[in-house]
């Protein structure tokens, strides 16, 4: 029986030889790549300036309404009225810092406050209030000073369970040698360092100098505080010599180390 021949060993050979791929050019390969570039710059581009127009052109991401929370004294109308907010703006354009610095500029009461974007038409003012530790008389009113020293609002009536300053100027040298704002804060310092309980029997803070503080608490109770230093030392003593002599009127805490008690 006869073999293959020639011919047809060369056309098996050939059909067991991978076909090569099809020559593409160098140049053709670039121009691909660069159209894909082109492509895909177009894209990112269409997709930012849909962006664009969502949060600043269309009417679904606008202001609408404003939101207020953690008020006590103030009311949430003062705190929305105050906050000026754009209505009608793009919600994405509101200056939040601009909105925060300006409410605490207006309304003083106003310790620190969160603004904050709510999606999609809100925004939300969390409000924290100054709270008084002092109360500074001033004519008929008075002033209220919180425990940073800072007097943020003068009313009418004085709150209740807030100790008055009394500051007695013509005994004072500390006055003349610090002045009256350093003679403040001392106070501010004594009143802020007791605790909720006693600041709450604690009917004035009279100090004549910078180590002469003295407490008048209700029932006719006195207590030498010294000076504002030792504060939270002096506040437990204090507590302490107040239960084991219940029936005292005078306590002396001024050296918190030889704390003291007397019925008058």
């Amino acid at each position: 029986m006869a073999g293959p021949t020639t011919a047809q060993r060369g056309a098996a050979k050939r059909a067991d030889t991978p076909a090569r791929p099809p020559h593409i050019d160098p140049g053709e390969r670039r121009l691909t790549g660069r159209v894909r570039l082109i492509l895909a710059a177009v894209v990112v581009v269409l997709v930012a300036a849909g962006a664009v127009w969502v949060l600043y052109g269309s009417s679904w991401l606008r202001v609408e309404r404003v939101t207020v929370s953690g008020t006590d004294v103030l009311t949430r109308a003062e705190v929305e009225a105050a906050a000026a907010a754009p209505v009608g703006a793009p919600l994405v354009s509101v200056d939040l810092d601009a909105m925060a610095d300006g409410l605490r500029q207006k309304l003083p009461r106003i310790d620190s406050v969160d603004v904050v974007r709510s999606w999609p038409h809100g925004i939300g003012l969390k409000v924290t209030e100054r709270q008084p530790v002092l109360l500074v008389k001033k004519g008929a009113k008075f002033v209220e000073v919180d425990a940073k020293g800072v007097r943020f609002a003068t009313v009418d009536e004085a709150p209740r369970h807030v100790p008055l300053l009394k500051l007695d100027a013509d005994r004072s040298a500390s006055l003349r040698r610090f002045g009256g704002d350093r003679l403040l804060q001392e106070a501010v310092d004594v009143a802020g360092d007791l605790p909720e309980k006693l600041a709450g029997e604690t009917e004035a803070v009279r100090i004549t100098s910078y180590d002469s503080v003295v407490l008048d608490l209700s029932r006719g109770r006195t207590v030498m505080w010294g000076s504002g230093e030792e504060g939270p030392v002096k506040a437990r003593v204090l507590a302490a010599l107040m239960k084991a002599s219940p029936k005292a009127g005078h306590f002396d805490v001024s050296a918190p180390t030889a704390p003291a008690a007397s019925r008058s």
